[in-house]
């Protein structure tokens, strides 16, 4: 099969998945997905798809404006409406895409082992299940350029061996973006212009980039199309507070021309910072009731706040008793960050 065929084939199961999404996905999905970008925005990326998929069956995908030559295979890889030769650009266009080239290359050569940080005055755990022998959920805990602690979590939407495939490279991306960075705008930007139409992406990324300073516990965070995570202040059952961090702007790959903002938040003393993926809320019981956030809270604050480790053996234990011992059907991802009075000293993260 040639290499054209091969994208036209992806690009034909993008459009299908996009589509069906579009479809059929329940209201509240579709808008926690899009964040604040008006539906009407996906009509673009659909255009996008469709254009592309009729140039492709004709053979001329990719095909230079200029001299009338297919572009650079890696070049049409990354960016499926490429139809300039890097030749033909100017000096200053040439950098910025072989910088882009550069990264793609720098991507497959860059998954490393996973690290965990050590912070004074915090309290780390993490628990990921994939639904399957692999999955598409993906955190991690990777430094700003400017020191911060960043902590990412998101989720292919699919499952199996494409999406895990997905989510490696996505994970290689942020490691490499990262270090290089001072704000989660900047990553979910570079992102969005690594991933929008790179032929590997069948449908969208969800993704959340926080950016914590862990001596005031301020988090500036961009939260594309992701469940909302939850800050939670000190108290047990209804006497805690919690506060979402709902998305401010649309998940990756979902719109052609996505607008992402930065928000803020301030993790308290003593309390918490939750970030789940859709595994957790979306499990369901044999009635098809589905867990949901409220059922997440109660867990979390059923008898107080306690450590991050025992948070989430405490969710986990009521996910398992409200499933009945059935097996989840979604990838199931939790994050914990509990902050600690400053004299203490964060425990070792942990898989509980």
């Amino acid at each position: 099969m040639s290499f054209l065929q091969n994208i036209l084939d992806s690009l034909r199961g993008r459009q299908r998945e996009l589509v069906d999404w579009l479809r059929n996905a329940p209201s509240p999905e579709r808008q926690l997905r899009l964040g604040p970008t008006p539906i009407e925005e996906c009509d673009t990326g659909v255009s996008s798809l469709r254009s592309a998929i009729e140039l492709a069956e004709r053979n001329e995908l990719g095909r230079c404006t200029v001299c009338h030559e297919i572009v650079d295979a890696h070049l049409l890889q990354m960016d499926y409406n490429a139809s300039v030769c890097l030749d033909h650009f100017s000096r200053e266009e040439r950098s910025r895409l072989e910088s882009e080239l550069e990264l793609a290359i720098k991507v497959q050569r860059a998954l490393l082992p996973h690290a965990t940080p050590s912070l004074p005055g915090w309290e780390i755990a993490a628990f990921s299940q994939p639904a399957s022998v692999v999955g598409g959920d993906y955190f991690d805990f990777v430094p700003f350029g400017d020191g911060a602690q960043g902590v990412i979590i998101a989720d292919v939407m699919g499952k199996g061996m494409p999406a895990s495939m997905l989510m490696a490279n996505l994970q290689a991306s942020i490691r490499i973006i990262m270090p290089e960075s001072s704000s989660p705008l900047e990553v979910v930007q570079k992102l969005n212009r690594l991933f929008r139409h790179n032929i590997t992406l069948t449908k969208f990324v969800s993704l959340f980039v926080g950016h914590l300073d862990v001596s005031t516990g301020q988090l500036s965070y961009v939260n594309a199309g992701h469940n909302p995570p939850l800050v939670v202040t000190p108290g047990t059952g209804s006497a805690a507070g919690f506060t979402g961090l709902p998305p401010t702007g649309p998940a990756i790959g979902l719109v052609e021309r996505p607008a992402f903002a930065v928000a803020h938040a301030a993790i308290p003393a003593g309390g918490a910072l939750v970030l789940y993926t859709d595994g957790v809320v979306e499990a369901r019981a044999g009635s098809d009731e589905e867990f949901g956030e409220a059922r997440l809270k109660a867990a979390i604050t059923a008898e107080g706040l306690v450590s991050a480790q025992e948070t989430i053996r405490r969710v986990r234990e009521h996910l398992q008793a409200f499933a009945d011992g059935a097996s989840l059907h979604d990838d199931t991802t939790l994050v914990v960050f509990r902050r600690l009075s400053m004299d203490a000293f964060s425990r070792p993260v942990s898989s509980p």
